[in-house]
């Protein structure tokens, strides 16, 4: 009982009944100010009226601001569920005139259907309850009040389904939209890797450094573990601010994207993270096999963040262990190669690392400049022992993107 009366007394109800009428109104005004109706017939005033109507709202379709009009008018009378799904924008193109002009032409028909039904329709019904048999039809009337509330009700909904038809973005406008979102949301899921890749890194080999500078206790010792770690906070703040330029929306916004890439770390500072790594007591050999020039830009900054991660993983799940790196150019691919020696520590096993947010990062890079990646054990010599053997990350692009 409670779903067949509660729309009888909501109030977008009867918010949207107003919207209908108003389109009956407007039909009635067009049949008043015209000459031509007066001792006509039922058919032939109809007639009259829709040819009218269609002419009249066809041509103030064509003004770009009555689609803006109709869309405010709908959004707060037709009470939407989401206000997004009726626009408020004037018509720019010839489409938009085209739907524009369908929906003020349906508006006025469904309006002036409600509204002759109400009247031709509750007469009758009035003069049947207070006839002089009115008695023995009175109990009708709950029932027949009931039947008018759902007409109004469903004629309502139908005119929302229009205006959302009609007044919302066309197809084509939504697939804009839907491919601006997954834009920005590619744009923040490359921001959330960048803070996660150097950030994070800062943070691990500030841990290292700090810890065992304690433990050791030799000042000299200590005195070079601070300045690992300022050297890895100001590198640190240099990636911070980079990525907060990206986030600002400034109007030069695309220089200032361009200047960034620019400036991001690229394979030429693989060293200079190699030589943090061994600060932080993890020995790393490396061995890099890539002419100059041979690496685009964006190849080149996206392979930095991916050994980044890599040696970052190492230092976190085996610390002081070695780290092997290899990256090398072999058969129009550029492979990347990280492997260190698993540590079984209490509460973290060598599986653990699958799925963490900095290896999802390294296989999104590598999907998005058309390779693939690989993490996880590897052994060299048969199934290893508790607490030995390897883990690897395995990473392999092709030199020319999107092949």
């Amino acid at each position: 009982m409670t779903r067949i009366l509660a729309p009888l007394v909501a109030g977008a109800s009867y918010a949207r009944l107003l919207h209908l009428l108003v389109g009956w109104i407007f039909a009635g005004v067009i049949l008043m100010i015209y000459p031509g109706t007066y001792q006509k017939s039922l058919g032939a005033i109809l007639v009259t009226a829709v040819s009218l109507d269609v002419v009249v709202l066809a041509l103030v379709a064509l003004v770009p601001a009555a689609r803006r009009a109709e869309g405010v008018q709908a959004r707060l009378l037709l009470v939407p569920d989401r206000e997004e799904d009726v626009g408020v924008e004037s018509s720019r193109t010839w489409a938009d005139r085209r739907r524009t002009a369908g929906w003020l032409i349906g508006r006025v028909v469904l309006g002036s259907a409600v509204g002759f039904s109400t009247v031709f329709g509750l007469a009758p019904i009035f003069d049947l309850l207070t006839g002089p048999r009115a008695f023995w039809y009175l109990p009708l009337a709950p029932v027949l009040a009931v039947g008018f509330g759902w007409l109004v009700v469903w004629a309502g909904r139908l005119q929302l389904a229009m205006a959302v038809r009609l007044l919302g973005p066309s197809p084509a406008e939504r697939l804009a939209e839907a491919e601006l979102r997954a834009e920005r949301l590619l744009e923040r899921n490359r921001l959330a890797r960048e803070l996660h890749d150097s950030i994070g890194h800062a943070l691990t080999v500030t841990v290292l450094q700090a810890g065992a500078a304690r433990e050791v206790g030799d000042p000299a010792f200590a005195a070079k573990a601070l300045e690992v770690i300022e050297e890895t906070g100001r590198q640190a703040m240099e990636d911070l601010e980079r990525t907060l330029v990206l986030l600002r929306e400034t109007p030069a916004g695309g220089a200032a994207r361009n200047a960034v890439a620019t400036e991001q770390p690229g394979i030429d500072q693989l060293p200079a993270l190699f030589d943090t790594a061994r600060a932080a007591g993890s020995p790393v050999e490396a061995s890099i096999e890539v002419p100059a020039g041979v690496l685009p830009g964006v190849l080149s900054r996206e392979s930095y963040r991916i050994v980044q991660e890599g040696v970052t993983n190492a230092l976190k799940y085996a610390p002081g262990q070695p780290v092997e790196v290899q990256v090398a150019v072999r058969d129009g691919q550029l492979e990347l190669r990280c492997a260190n020696r698993l540590v079984a520590a209490p509460g973290r096993g060598g599986g653990s690392r699958k799925g963490g947010k900095g290896l999802r990062g390294i296989r999104e890079r590598a999907v998005l400049l058309g390779g693939a990646a690989s993490a996880g054990p590897a052994d060299r010599l048969g199934p290893p022992a508790e607490g030995t053997g390897e883990w690897v990350l395995d990473v392999r692009l092709p030199l020319r993107l999107g092949s």
